[in-house]
Formats: C-alpha cells, structure tokens, sequence
C-alpha cells in the first residue's frame, strides 16, 4: 500500500515512524491560530487553543466532536499537565501561568519577577521534579490579536523561567534567547530543548532554531552553554515534543518535521522526515491510549495522524 503522499521521506530511518496504511485525519476547522495542544489520559480528550478568538477548545476522543471548553480563556496559548494531571495554562491575556485545580478553580502559579509582571507566558512543560517550565515573549502584548497591547515591564523577554514545587519561586534558568517559545525535555530530562522564534521580529539575525541545554547537576537549572539541535529550513520551530527515542516532532511552515538526535558527543540532529500539512503548523501533542497518535494544531485546523512510536 502506498504511503500517505503527506510523509515526506529524507532519510530511511523515518520508515521506523511510519505506518503505512495509517493516514492524516483532518479531525476540525474553524480556527484562526490554533495551538497548545495537551492531551488529558482521564478523559480521553485533548485540550488546545484558539488564541485570536479567545478559547479553549475540547476535541473528544470517543465521540470525534470538537466543542469550546472556556471561553473568554484569557487568550490561553500553551498548556501541559502537572504530575497531579492538573492542565497548566499559559495565558496571554492573563500574563500568567495558572493551573486549573480538579475542582474546576483557577490557581495563579506566576504572573511576575523580580516584582514586574511577565509578559505573556506562552509554552509550558512540567518535570517529574513537579516543577514547570515556560517561556515568556512578547507575542501577547505585541499587539490585541492575541492578548492585550502593552509595554514589556520587563524590558526583555530573552528568558526560560522555572516554577518551584516547594515554594512556588520562580527563577530564570535560560537567559540568552531572543525569544523563547516551545520546549520539552529529552526522555531522561538530562536536556531542556528551546525553540527560539526571534526570526518574527528580528528577522535573519535570529536564526529558527531548537537550543539544548543540558541540565546542571540536581536538575533545577541549566549548565553548560547550549548547542544548536536543529535549523528550520522553512518557517521557524514553534511547539514540540519529544518521543520515546528521543526524536523531537517539531512545527513548522509546511508541517510536522521529525529530528532524530546525533550522538552525544556529536551534538545537533538530522531531519528524517516530515509529515506536509496545506496549513501553518504551531505544535503537536501525542495523545491516545498508547500515546501514539500525533494531534497536530495548524493555523484554523485540527490534524492527528497515528505513528509508530509514542510519547516519551
């Protein structure tokens, strides 16, 4: 049987990834930016974000139907679970990363540093540790599409913050990006990958790229200085994640690229493969039972394509 024409074959390793009578499904459209997928194992449901129209929105597993799960959101982009299965949200609107308690409250984790209010949070990711980490440009206040236009207090937005289990501090673990977007950890959480997105406004002097940072000892920051894992070669890196081999499944302009990492005394990845969309793509999440089928948030839609490998 002939692949999907959507897989796009660079390398025969991306075979491995591939299952070939599994095809793209286009699951719902109606969007104007979509992003932030999580996936919630409890309810067989996933979770992502529509950030211009103000909404959160809940495709169901089962029943195939998409319906809003909040609305107004506070211009919600990137949401992960916590160790407890609580979504964490990053909201722009709301400058903060909150936490949606299994009561249904909603819990502020942060909304400052050092005294001045973040920017507009905008991807998240938690560590066994219980800790979360996020990214915090600009994007929301640039402008009112996605947020509310205002003045960056912090004067900055090169930094990667981490939330403390214990005591809720909040400290900026990576602080040489230009501007930080998605992230996750390597399958061992030794590696903190970051995507910076500085080319939307600096242009060429910010190469798309993901960074890796390994870990110091104990795990609460960063240690040496980073590498570059992977360049773009259309559009820049947004949202991502890492499966259980540790290939990283990144957005991009023409759709879902797969990266395999290099040895690690080599450094960097090759890109294997890709998975082409008509659309944008901003992140992906792997969901399902097995955690093996790839749900992909792109521009106005919704596609989630079954793969031979499974979250990390």
């Amino acid at each position: 049987m002939a692949l999907d024409p959507a897989f796009d074959v660079l390398d025969r390793r991306f075979y491995r990834y591939i299952i070939h009578n599994a095809h793209i499904d286009h699951l719902w459209t109606g969007g104007r930016w979509t992003e932030g997928p999580v996936y919630v194992p409890a309810g067989r449901y996933l979770l992502f974000s529509d950030i211009p129209n103000d909404r959160t929105l809940r495709y169901d597993e089962l029943s195939g139907q998409t319906s809003v799960f909040e609305q107004p959101a506070l211009n919600q982009n990137g949401h992960c679970l916590d160790r407890q299965g609580r979504v964490v949200s990053c909201e722009h609107r709301g400058r903060a990363v909150s936490r949606i308690g299994h009561d249904g409250s909603r819990e502020v984790l942060a909304d400052a540093f050092d005294g001045k209010r973040l920017n507009s949070p905008n991807d998240a990711v938690a560590k066994s540790d219980g800790s979360i980490w996020f990214t915090d440009p600009t994007y929301g206040i640039d402008s009112d599409y996605e947020g509310d236009q205002a003045v960056s207090e912090l004067g900055g937005q090169s930094n990667v913050y981490r939330i403390d289990p214990d005591d809720g501090s909040i400290t900026a673990v990576v602080t040489d990006m230009v501007r930080p977007n998605g992230l996750a950890f390597s399958p061992d959480e030794s590696v903190l990958y970051v995507a910076d997105t500085g080319i939307s406004h600096v242009g060429k002097a910010c190469p798309p790229v993901i960074r890796a940072y390994p870990l110091a000892p104990g795990g609460r920051s960063v240690s040496a200085d980073s590498t570059v894992f992977a360049t773009c070669d259309n559009g820049a890196f947004d949202g991502f994640r890492v499966g259980a081999d540790g290939t990283v499944w990144a957005s991009a302009a023409d759709g879902v690229h797969c990266l395999v990492p290099s040895a690690q005394d080599e450094g960097g990845s090759t890109l294997v493969g890709k998975i082409l969309l008509p659309e944008v793509v901003a992140n992906v999440e792997f969901g399902g039972l097995k955690r093996n089928r790839l749900y992909i948030c792109a521009t106005t839609s919704l596609f989630a394509v079954y793969l031979n490998t499974r979250a990390a």
